[in-house]
């Protein structure tokens, strides 16, 4: 195959073997490669060296409370939506820690935890995720307080999304976004596969100089208009198929119903487990644990997730602020649909329907959203 001459906004068409040769550019350009793997039953994000680490021929099935991965299209390498990791879990990392002090005579020692790890390339990331990344942006990057470890991973990061061709049982993003499925910025490359017709390629278009200069090294082929009409036909198909939407009032809906009977409805289903702030790609919830040996000669400061879900984590002296479940949960919805947009200029949620999936008894955000609003058109 002839190579690609790329710039910014350009496409090639790529086969499997060309698929390999960007794993392996970016291998040898000092990347970190992490793509989605079948591990334990769920697709998960972890280093790949080949397309025959990906999640070759699965597909996932997702409803409220079910998640399973089953046969999807023979050789088809991006079937799945996605899994309960997010490409949070490896930027904004579930454990860090932020300084190491070791005793030195009278003294201590102070070592950062700054991280020395090489650049990631973060492969098969979903245009929903791409939005997560944009939102988390925002919150790390806020100026005298930014969080350093999140922009050195972030800055580095070499990131080729996925154009989802079929939709997940509880995704809802077009009714989040204008986006939907496809990505429209964000990435330095964007794959959308296709398979028709006995044939198997995939649509590569370039969203950043960067990206322009490694497509310029692969083994591909001009596009032709038939080809990029399937390759977009294969994404509107993925949004027609969505069988849930975010009703466009929730912003104000929730700010106007703190105290919706509908409230102590959901804390009578939730578990408080926390599952959903877990599997979210925005949640950015921690807490700081410091830790020594016990000698007293080790000091340590780690920084870990947290969830609003936690009895816990409003806790200030004298007990905890949200003691009830429904006060729970309405903070993390009211927060995540509305009061966001005050902190940040948009929604927390990009419609990847991850909690709704990982939720153990199958709540869905939607659904409580659509049962206010309901109350609301009947009173």
């Amino acid at each position: 195959m002839e190579q690609s001459e790329a710039k910014p906004g350009a496409a090639v068409i790529l086969d499997r073997e060309g698929l390999d040769r960007l794993l392996e550019t970016l291998a040898a350009e000092g990347f970190r490669v992490l793509g989605p793997v079948a591990r334990d039953g769920a697709v998960t994000y972890a280093p790949v060296r080949s397309t025959a680490d990906l999640p070759v021929g699965l597909r996932d099935r997702q409803e409220g409370g079910v998640y399973r991965l089953e046969s999807g299209r023979p050789e088809a390498l991006f079937d799945y939506v996605h899994g309960p990791h997010t490409w949070k879990h490896h930027l904004f990392p579930p454990e860090q820690r932020l300084w190491r002090a070791e005793r030195d005579g009278r003294g201590f020692r102070i070592e950062s935890g700054a991280d020395d790890e090489p650049p990631l390339a973060l492969v098969g990331v979903r245009a929903c995720e791409l939005r997560a990344m944009a939102i988390q942006d925002r919150v790390f990057d806020n100026g005298q307080f930014a969080e350093p470890g999140y922009l050195g991973r972030r800055g580095k990061s070499f990131v080729v999304a996925v154009n989802c061709t079929r939709a997940g049982g509880t995704c809802f993003c077009s009714s989040m976004h204008a986006d939907g499925p496809h990505a429209s910025g964000g990435y330095d490359l964007a794959l959308t596969e296709v398979m028709e017709a006995g044939a198997h390629w995939f649509l590569v278009e370039t969203g950043s100089e960067s990206g322009a200069r490694v497509l310029e090294r692969l083994p591909g082929r001009a596009t032709a208009p038939a080809e990029r009409s399937a390759a977009f036909d294969a994404v509107e198909q993925a949004a027609a198929a969505m069988g849930r939407e975010m009703p466009p009032e929730a912003v104000d809906l929730l700010r106007c119903n703190v105290e919706h009977p509908r409230w102590d409805d959901v804390a009578g289903r939730c578990l408080s487990c926390g599952n959903c702030t877990l599997v979210c790609p925005t949640c950015f919830c921690s807490t700081v644990e410091d830790v020594t040996d016990l000698a007293g000669d080790v000091a340590e400061r780690w920084r870990r997730w947290d969830s609003c879900f936690n009895l816990e984590f409003s806790y200030i002296h004298g007990g905890s602020v949200r003691r009830q479940v429904s006060a729970r949960y309405r903070q993390w919805i009211t927060h995540k649909l509305s009061t966001w947009w005050e902190q940040f200029g948009s929604s927390g949620c990009v419609g990847c329907g991850r909690c709704i999936t990982w939720c153990p008894v199958g709540i869905d955000i939607t659904a409580e959203v659509r049962a206010i609003r309901d109350s609301e058109e009947r009173g």
